[in-house]
């Protein structure tokens, strides 16, 4: 079965993970996920990643977070913005602000993939690719 759209698949895996309360989940690897992945380590969503070579495409193990004894998800929420048939592009003086500055917006810009914050500070616009909160 072919994936269209690769990183909706890699939000939905990590969306479901992480409501049946899975410690990590596997996705197949690429650079723009490892990327995504560790922009999600940085800002504190998930514990860590970690690439497991498969000798094929590879695997990006994400261990998710959880707090207190209930095991309540640290992560709230992911969306996808921009979609393959749709594409969304921002100036870093429109750039979007999640949940009024809660969340965190995931932007792939010339400079190579960052947050909303790290984008407004070099002055780089660029495709958004999801909201995290």
């Amino acid at each position: 079965m072919q994936i269209t759209d690769t990183i909706a698949d890699m939000l939905t895996r990590i969306r479901n993970a992480n409501s049946a309360k899975h410690d990590s989940v596997d996705i197949p690897a690429s650079n723009m996920k490892k990327a995504i992945a560790q922009i999600l380590v940085d800002e504190g969503y998930v514990k860590s990643y970690q690439t497991i070579n498969d000798d094929k495409q590879g695997i990006i193990r994400i261990f998710l977070k959880y707090q207190g004894p209930n095991k309540t998800p640290v992560l709230q929420g992911l969306r996808r913005v921009s979609k393959p048939g749709l594409r969304i592009y921002t100036k870093c003086e429109d750039m979007p602000k999640v949940m009024r500055g809660i969340g965190t917006a995931i932007i792939s810009t010339s400079k190579g993939v960052m947050t909303d914050k790290q984008a407004r500070r070099e002055n780089v616009g660029g495709e958004v690719l999801a909201f995290v909160w």
